[in-house]
């Protein structure tokens, strides 16, 4: 594994993951550290063997983030897992799996719905230009005008389709086709210029997977 403390490994996932997250921590062959939620429990036990159905297998296989729900044949109950691999000089080291119920792995349908004041309205996810995570709600900024949602921000991450939707920051989650210019900023690694004029800051945290996403 690489010098890092496993307790701070996950107390800073747990920022950024919704509450029902398990954690589970392998090396190459074997996990090696597991924390189960109360709202699912694998069961996963130091010292077992990766299973080759788990997304963690396929994770350090491919050597990339994997994401995918996993039947209930290989630990007895279904999940909805994301494992993102631990590389060092192209070689995997170990990876770090969050664990959520199922229900996760569903995707959202072409249409978030946004409350306005005493109204609800259905927005198509092509219409929305950036969320926000402000005063413990879930801002959704559109092209139609802003409303807030019922998810968390956390919980959006999993649901938005990957490939429009990219979180840049434990604030805000951006559709990458609104992004008018991307700039460096001495404060936060990147500043992202939407095309509705609104800057957003690009995180430390989240810099290498952005730059990987958007190929620069």
């Amino acid at each position: 594994m690489v010098d890092v403390s496993i307790t701070s490994l996950i107390e800073s996932f747990e920022e950024l993951l919704p509450k029902e997250t398990s954690y589970a921590i392998a090396d190459p062959d074997h996990f090696i550290y597991y924390k189960p939620s109360k709202i699912i429990d694998l069961k996963i036990r130091p010292g077992d063997k990766i299973n080759e159905n788990t997304v963690t297998y396929q994770a350090l296989a491919v050597q990339r983030k994997m994401s995918q729900k996993v039947s209930s044949q290989v630990f007895g109950v279904p999940y909805f897992g994301t494992s993102v691999p631990i590389l060092d000089e192209g070689n995997p080291k170990g990876c770090v799996t969050a664990i959520l119920p199922a229900s996760y792995g569903k995707p959202l349908s072409n249409v978030l719905t946004v409350r306005t004041g005493d109204t609800w309205k259905p927005t198509t996810l092509q219409d929305i230009i950036y969320l926000e995570a402000q005063n413990r709600k879930t801002w959704v900024q559109s092209v139609k005008g802003m409303g807030t949602n019922k998810y968390t921000l956390s919980e959006l991450e999993f649901l938005l389709p990957d490939e429009t939707f990219l979180r840049c920051h434990r604030s805000y989650i951006i559709n990458v086709h609104y992004i008018e210019e991307i700039q460096p900023d001495s404060h936060s690694t990147f500043l992202l210029i939407m095309k509705d004029g609104l800057k957003v800051p690009v995180s430390q945290t989240y810099a290498r997977v952005f730059r990987k996403r958007l190929g620069f």
